[in-house]
C-alpha cells in the first residue's frame, strides 16, 4: 500500500492529498510554492487518469505570532486570520493550485478533532502532565517561547542574540544563561515561572514507530533520519501553552491550550470532514485503520519531525489510520543562494504574478523535481531559456507551424488519415513511462521524456518541409497530411503537460476542439476533426519583466522597512566598538581559506557546517550563515577566516576557527577575497 508506483491504471483508487499549512501570519512567497506546484502536479496527473482523488489544505492559524501580530495591527486575530486566508487562495489560484477544499485550523471541526484525538490518547493513558520552568514577560503576561527571548550571549558576548542559539558564534544555550536577557515583545526582564503542561508520551509508541518508519512509508533519506532520531531515544512532547494563547483550550486543562504543533496536522482530517460535508463523501472510509483508500502528505524537509514522528503515533494512539507515505522536498534557492530581500530574490507570489506567467514557474519547478529531498536551485537565467526553449521554441511551435496550412488547405479540418501511424503510435506508448515518472514524482525525468517527444515531433516536420511542399502545384494533400500528423503530436505533448500548465493546456483544448485532454484520452487519434483558429498559447519569457520583478521585491522590501521605521522610529547605525590597541590586531592570524564542502547541521537552524582548505591543510568551521546561503552555491568560493582562534567545543563538533562576514537587516554577507588570492595567504 505505501507504494503508490505499484497501482496500475486501471485500479480505482481513493486518494487525499495534501500540502503542509501555511502559516497564516504572512505572505506566499516563491520558497512556499514549491510545495503546492509539486501537489498540485501529482494530483492533476491522478485526477487525469481517472482516479478519485481529493486534494485539501487549509491555514495554520494559531500560535502566539498571530494573537502577536493581530495586536501590532490593532485588530482580532480571527480578523486577522480571515484576511490572509483570503489572500493566501488568491495567491494559489493566481498559480493553478486547485484545492478541493482550503479551511482553516480555526474552525469547529478541528476542534473537534483536536479534542476527540487527545482525549482517546488521554484515556489510554498516553497524556503526562508535570510542572516546567520557564521565561514569563511580567509586563505581557505570557510565557515566552525562546525565540521572544533576547540577551547577550554567554559564549562570545555578542548582542542582540536569540534565546537558544547565537548567530555570531554560533553556540547554543538555554535562555537561561543568556546574559541581560529581555522580553523581544515588551523589552522587559523575564521573571523565571513554573508552570503545569501536558505532554503526549511519544515513547509509549517506539516499537510501532519503528515498524512504520521501516515500511516504506518516508523516503530513503527521511528514513535514515528518523532512526538516528528513534536511535538517540523519543522524548515526552509538549502539547500545551498557557493563557493568553489563540488556539484551542484542553477540554479538562481551565488556562491551557493545545500547542499550534498539535492542532496543525489535525487541520488535514478537519478540512477533508468538511469536504465530506459538502459533497457527500465518506469520511471513516479514508481515515478509519483498515480503509483501503490512500493518504499522502507533501511536506518540506524542515518539518519532518513533526509528520513522521509525533503525527503517526498520534494517529495511531487515537484509533485513526497513518498515512501511505509522507513525501518530503528541499528548500529553494534563487540564482545559488537563499532567497535574499537586498537582492530581489525573496519573491512574493503576488510579485512574481504581476510580472511574469506563473506557468512558466510550475513549468520549470516541474522539470527540476525529483522524488528526493535536494534543494531545486531556481537560476533566473536557466529559467527564461529553458522555459523559452521547451514550452515556446518546442511544443507550441509545433502547432503554430502547422495549425495555418490546416486552416487554409483543409478549411481547418484535419486528414481523414494519418500519415505517420508508427511515430503517432511511439508517441502514444510513451505515455506509459511518462506516467510512471509522474507517479514516482520524478516529475523532472518526465518532462525530459516529454521534450525529447517534442523534439521528435518538430524533427519530423522540419525534414518533411510542408512550407517548401506548399509552394508546389498538387502537394496540398501532402501538406495537408504532414501538418495533421503534427496537431496529433501537438495534442499527445498536451496530455503530458496538463498536469504541469493546465491553463496552457485548457487553451490547446479549445484550440483542438477536444471535450477532454484525459491520460486516457491520447489513444483515439484526430481524424477528419475539426480545430479552430489558432491563438498564442505561450509567449517568450521577456528577460525585462525578470528585472523588474527583481526590482519590485527590493521595493517590497524597502516599504517593509519603512512600516518598521513608522512604528518604531527610525534606525540608529551600530556604534563602533571600544578601541583595541595595534599589538591587540596583530594577534589575529587571518587567512585566506577555499570552502572545500558546506553542509546543513541537522537540528541547527542557523548554522552550516564548512570544510575548509587552508592551503593544504583542513579544518571545520560552524558558522551562523544559513538564513543567506545554501551549501552547494557556497563550495569552492574562497573566503577569509580567523585562523587562530581557539578550536570551541559545541553541542554538533569542534569549530575550529571563525569565517568573516558582515550582516545588516537585509542579511548576510560572507567576505569574499579578490580573485587571483590562494588559500592559505595571509591577509595583511
Amino acid at each position: 500500500m505505501s507504494n503508490s508506483a505499484s497501482h496500475s491504471a486501471s485500479q480505482p483508487r481513493k486518494i487525499l492529498v495534501t500540502s503542509a499549512l501555511p502559516y497564516a501570519n504572512g505572505a506566499i512567497h516563491l520558497g512556499h510554492l514549491l510545495e503546492y506546484i509539486q501537489t498540485d502536479i501529482w494530483v492533476r496527473f491522478q485526477k487525469s487518469r481517472g482516479h478519485q482523488c481529493h486534494y485539501v489544505c487549509a491555514d495554520d492559524a494559531h500560535g502566539t505570532a498571530i494573537m502577536l501580530r493581530a495586536e501590532q495591527e490593532g485588530i482580532t486575530s480571527e480578523a486577522l486570520i480571515e484576511r490572509v486566508s483570503r489572500d493566501h487562495q488568491t495567491d494559489f489560484a493566481r498559480f493553478g493550485v486547485g484545492f478541493d477544499n482550503y479551511h482553516s485550523t480555526h474552525s469547529e471541526e478541528n476542534r473537534q478533532f483536536s479534542e476527540l484525538i487527545y482525549t482517546r490518547l488521554r484515556d489510554k493513558g498516553h497524556i503526562a502532565t508535570r510542572d516546567i520552568e520557564q521565561m514569563y514577560d511580567p509586563v505581557k503576561g505570557l510565557f515566552l517561547a525562546d525565540r521572544f527571548i533576547k540577551g547577550i550571549c554567554p559564549k562570545c558576548k555578542a548582542d542582540d542574540q536569540y534565546g537558544d542559539n547565537c548567530e555570531a558564534c554560533g553556540a547554543t544555550y538555554t535562555p537561561a544563561e543568556l546574559i541581560d536577557p529581555v522580553s523581544a515583545i515588551s523589552g522587559a526582564t523575564p521573571e523565571v515561572r513554573s508552570s503545569t503542561h501536558y505532554f503526549f508520551k511519544l515513547p509509549d509508541f517506539a516499537d510501532f514507530m519503528q515498524g512504520w518508519i521501516n515500511d516504506g512509508h518516508v523516503q530513503p533519506q527521511i528514513r535514515n533520519k528518523l532512526l538516528e532520531w528513534f536511535e538517540s531515544g523519543f522524548n515526552e512532547w509538549d502539547i500545551s501553552r498557557d493563557a493568553p494563547y489563540f488556539g484551542f483550550e484542553i477540554p479538562d486543562a481551565p488556562g491551557k491550550y493545545f500547542y499550534v504543533w498539535l492542532d496543525a496536522p489535525i487541520g488535514y482530517l478537519a478540512s477533508f470532514q468538511n469536504l465530506c460535508e459538502r459533497e457527500g463523501l465518506d469520511f471513516d472510509s479514508y481515515w478509519q485503520p483498515e480503509s483501503d483508500a490512500e493518504i499522502y502528505h507533501f511536506i518540506g524537509k524542515d518539518i519532518v519531525y513533526f509528520h513522521a514522528l509525533f503525527w503517526p503515533a498520534m494517529l495511531h494512539g487515537a484509533e485513526f489510520r497513518t498515512p501511505t507515505a509522507v513525501n518530503c522536498h528541499g528548500f529553494v534557492t534563487v540564482n545559488g543562494a537563499k532567497m535574499s530581500k537586498s537582492r530581489g530574490t525573496f519573491i512574493k507570489a503576488a510579485t512574481y504574478a504581476e510580472y511574469l506567467n506563473p506557468e512558466y514557474l510550475r513549468y520549470y519547478f516541474a522539470a527540476k523535481l525529483t522524488a528526493g529531498v535536494d534543494d531545486l536551485d531556481l537560476n533566473l537565467e536557466d529559467f527564461s531559456a529553458r522555459v523559452n526553449a521547451d514550452l515556446v521554441g518546442k511544443v507550441v511551435n509545433i502547432a503554430s507551424r502547422c495549425a495555418g496550412f490546416v486552416k487554409k488547405l483543409g478549411g481547418g479540418k484535419l486528414s481523414a488519415h494519418c500519415a505517420e501511424p508508427e511515430l503517432l503510435a511511439r508517441v502514444i506508448a510513451a505515455g506509459d513511462a511518462i506516467a510512471e515518472d509522474y507517479e514516482a514524482r520524478e516529475f523532472g525525468r518526465a518532462m525530459r521524456r516529454i521534450m525529447e517527444l517534442a523534439d521528435d515531433a518538430n524533427t519530423y516536420i522540419a525534414e518533411a518541409e510542408p512550407w517548401v511542399l506548399a509552394k508546389q502545384d498538387g502537394r496540398e494533400q501532402e501538406v495537408l497530411d504532414i501538418c495533421s500528423v503534427g496537431i496529433n503530436l501537438f495534442r499527445q505533448l498536451m496530455v503530458y503537460l496538463a498536469p504541469v500548465v493546465p491553463t496552457m493546456a485548457s487553451d490547446a483544448q479549445a484550440f483542438l476542439q477536444l471535450e477532454s485532454l484525459d491520460w486516457e484520452s491520447r489513444h483515439e487519434v484526430l481524424l477528419n476533426h475539426d480545430i479552430a483558429k489558432f491563438k498564442p498559447l505561450m509567449t517568450r519569457i521577456d528577460r525585462d519583466k525578470i528585472d523588474a520583478m527583481i526590482d519590485a521585491s527590493k521595493e517590497d522590501l524597502a516599504e517593509e522597512k519603512k512600516m518598521k521605521e513608522s512604528a518604531k522610529g527610525p534606525m540608529t547605525d551600530d556604534p563602533i566598538a571600544d578601541e583595541i590597541s595595534f599589538e591587540d590586531f596583530s594577534k589575529v592570524d587571518l587567512r585566506i581559506a577555499r570552502i572545500a564542502k558546506a553542509d546543513y547541521v541537522e537540528g541547527a537552524d542557523k548554522l552550516l557546517k564548512l570544510t575548509l582548505d587552508l592551503g593544504g591543510e583542513i579544518r571545520t568551521v560552524f558558522s551562523g550563515i544559513r538564513s543567506a546561503y545554501a551549501p552547494e552555491a557556497l563550495e569552492g568560493h574562497l573566503t577569509v577566516m580567523v585562523a587562530n582562534l581557539a578550536p570551541r567545543k559545541m553541542r554538533f563538533g569542534v569549530s575550529e576557527g571563525m569565517v568573516l562576514a558582515s550582516s545588516n537587516d537585509a542579511g548576510i554577507y560572507l567576505l569574499e577575497p579578490h580573485a587571483g588570492a590562494e588559500p592559505g595567504q595571509r591577509v595583511t
